[in-house]
């Protein structure tokens, strides 16, 4: 029988040496302590799943080790069927169809899940639709798309905002990659001002906040990876503040940074309404526009956009456990395209854990802690469901579930990297993290999960300096209120395009993440829930 320590320090040396990559160190601490706290368990991986027998245990063996029944679990096929499920509603934006489609199939899961309870938690939220859009110089028809949310009259503001049949011709005044400092110097009052979006953060970035990595591959720290860039952190939000300023008519954003498609779909920052038009142009209809400047420096711009208030939808099912206290697992339904990874990937996973819980409960195996099952809506319209859920049932004393614990899980992603301007998929893994804010021996516990179940490259992200302001996750207003959270994300170039099809999906990863997944829950389950977080922070209903 192989013990735990000898699985996991072949695996564990390797990548806790501290190394420096194109002078970047990663930090080994936590992962030399997941290491000695590894030496001192002599359980066996094999032990580790339980036959399904050990449900029927005593009660106070269940504590100790939680009931386990592999057999239960989805498979792949099962959750590929989900995420094909949700893709053929998309778009499931807020307000759409597809977005009310996608919250009733959700709930509908969860009820044939066994779930005690489900309801359809609603919060206002507010829909963008574009129409007419155009873009063109001198009687030429450019290959444009709209700036996502862009044209509307503010934060809540509602109605149609048109540039009407004839749209708007203006001078262009082309940025390009010069700072936003450069309008100081220009008159752009009127004006349409061509400017390219820079993507800010490189998967370098994160490494300060690296406390553990799991990479035996050395798929993360290698250079061209350490550098790629996500669609997270954009120069947009200053682009439009800027611009608006400034007094400029409208914004032409060159996508700078990406690959040859202008169908990217941003969030809508709702610290900064976009009440210009705006349309994204790829790098090579860029270079067309201006030759075509050169001509006639002058444009035209058609753009009509409505904006709705709407009902957003949140599915929540609860699973009773033998106290109040609540582990709450999460992710998102909503997407703006196919949204395959984004987020049918993590709904699939959260659907496959109400129903292999649920299964368990029927079996005799109820948890300590209630469990809760939800996938929000407002991902891309302002979070506002985020927002109402934490009022609710975190801030508020009134709350009938006290939440001690969050996992949230996000983008199950295939490696997509940028060749010659064209999106490649590869078959490597994209490079993913666990933001999280939990304790010491939560953090030993996570970290030898991801080398039991070979999650590679994976690393575990300090989240709780990112606490007063939140995370670049679905979990950041949860984060924020101070629950012990841990959030799965992964940022693949191609995350807010139409490119996020069934083809992105990194399919041989869903089922060692949703063991994963599951060795989690059962550790937050083991675990008393004042001992979870990394802060000492009294939650409602916490005493």
């Amino acid at each position: 029988m192989t013990s735990a320590r000898a699985l996991l320090l072949p695996q564990l040396r390797r990548p806790t040496l501290r190394r420096r990559v194109a002078g970047v160190a990663v930090p080994p601490l936590v992962a030399a302590l997941a290491l000695a706290s590894s030496m001192s368990t002599a359980t066996s991986a094999a032990a580790d799943d339980t036959s399904a027998a050990t449900a029927s245990a005593p009660t106070a063996a269940r504590a100790a080790a939680p009931a386990r029944n592999d057999a239960l679990l989805a498979g792949r096929g099962d959750m590929m069927r989900t995420i094909r499920d949700l893709v053929a509603m998309a778009p499931r934006a807020t307000g759409t169809p597809g977005g009310r489609r996608a919250a009733e199939y959700v709930a509908d899961r969860l009820r044939s899940a066994g779930m005690d309870k489900v309801w359809m938690e609603k919060s206002t939220s507010y829909s963008w639709k574009a129409s007419g859009a155009s873009l063109s110089v001198g009687g030429t028809k450019l290959d444009v798309n709209p700036i996502g949310f862009s044209f509307i009259k503010g934060p809540t503001g509602t109605g149609v905002r048109t540039l009407g049949p004839k749209g708007l011709t203006a001078e262009v005044v082309d940025l390009g990659g010069d700072p936003l400092a450069a309008l100081k110097l220009l008159d752009v009052r009127g004006k349409f001002v061509m400017i390219d979006l820079k993507f800010l953060l490189p998967l370098a970035g994160l490494t300060p906040f690296i406390e553990f990595i799991y990479d035996p591959d050395l798929e993360v720290l290698d250079l061209p990876t350490l550098l790629a860039t996500n669609p997270y952190i954009t120069t947009l939000s200053q682009t439009i503040q800027a611009l608006e300023a400034a007094g400029a008519a409208g914004m032409i954003g060159v996508l700078a940074d990406y690959f040859d498609s202008n169908k990217y779909h941003n969030e809508y920052y709702r610290r900064t309404p976009m009440r210009i038009p705006g349309m994204w142009v790829t790098k090579r209809e860029a270079a067309s526009m201006r030759a075509l400047l050169k001509k006639s420096p002058r444009a035209t711009m058609r753009l009509t956009t409505t904006r709705r208030k709407v009902v957003a939808r949140t599915p929540i099912g609860i699973l009773n456990g033998r106290s109040k206290d609540t582990i709450m697992v999460q992710s998102h339904h909503d997407s703006l395209g196919p949204g395959a990874v984004e987020d049918a990937s993590g709904v699939a996973e959260v659907l496959a854990l109400a129903e292999y819980y649920g299964a368990m409960d029927k079996r005799g195996a109820r948890r300590d802690k209630t469990l809760m099952f939800t996938t929000f809506d407002t991902h891309f319209t302002g979070y506002q469901a985020h927002m109402a859920f934490v009022d609710k049932y975190i801030k508020s004393k009134k709350s009938p579930y006290p939440i001690v614990a969050n996992t949230t899980i996000e983008h199950i992603a295939k490696k997509g990297v940028i060749r010659k301007d064209k999106l490649v998929f590869t078959d490597e893994t994209e490079p993913r993290g666990f933001f999280e804010n939990v304790s010491l021996p939560l953090k030993l516990k996570l970290a030898k999960i991801i080398v039991d179940r070979d999650l590679r490259g994976t690393t575990l992200l300090n989240g709780t300096v990112f606490t007063p302001l939140g995370i670049p996750t679905d979990a950041s207003f949860v984060l924020a209120a101070g629950v012990p959270t841990v959030s799965l994300i992964a940022g693949p170039i191609y995350l807010y395009d139409e490119a996020d099809t069934i083809e992105a999906v990194d399919q041989p990863e869903l089922k060692p993440m949703l063991l994963a997944q599951r060795d989690l829950i059962d550790a937050f389950d083991a675990t008393p829930s004042r001992q979870m977080g990394l802060l000492p922070i009294t939650l409602p209903g916490l005493g």
